[in-house]
């Protein structure tokens, strides 16, 4: 029984340090998560001027994705007329490539202002392949758009 249990162990590890973002070269078309159509997108800098308060919207942006999560391909960030916002993949349901980067994309999901904890920016950094004196400069909470994506299409 002992042996089995460590055997379990052993592999969930594995599995964990063997997941990386899906290959892929995130071409023109390509939707990730839900299906995505293009009409009706506002520009991710328009966005915050439709949020108001803390209330979630469901909304659909278009933008450039600036940063992917080099270690699953769990999140992104779009380039915004403030700097960047995060976007995040509702519930890891799916992932996207490295290729997405740079890459103009139209999001479908909920957006809110959220303040992200000094823990989380850290661990957003470390997933981004930052050094550790960038992840050490990070001291302050941040105040930011958040979105949970149910689904990404590549334009």
């Amino acid at each position: 029984m002992k042996k089995i249990f460590v055997c379990i162990t052993a592999l969930f590890f594995a599995f964990n340090l063997m997941a990386q973002p899906p290959k892929g070269d995130a071409k023109k078309g390509t939707t990730y998560g839900e299906k995505v159509a293009a009409d009706g997108a506002i520009t991710a800098s328009e966005l915050s001027a439709t949020l108001i308060g803390n209330e979630p919207k469901e909304v659909k942006i278009m933008g450039e994705v600036t940063e992917v999560c080099k270690m699953e391909g769990c999140w992104i960030r779009m380039k915004t007329d403030k700097g960047t916002m995060l976007i995040k993949m509702k519930d890891h349901a799916f992932l996207v490539p490295l290729a997405l980067n740079g890459k103009t994309v139209v999001v479908n999901g909920v957006a809110t202002y959220k303040e992200t904890s000094v823990e989380m920016l850290r661990h957003y950094a470390e997933d981004a392949g930052k050094s550790k004196e960038e992840i050490a400069a990070i001291t302050e909470p941040k105040k930011e758009i958040t979105m949970q994506a149910k689904g990404i299409l590549v334009l």
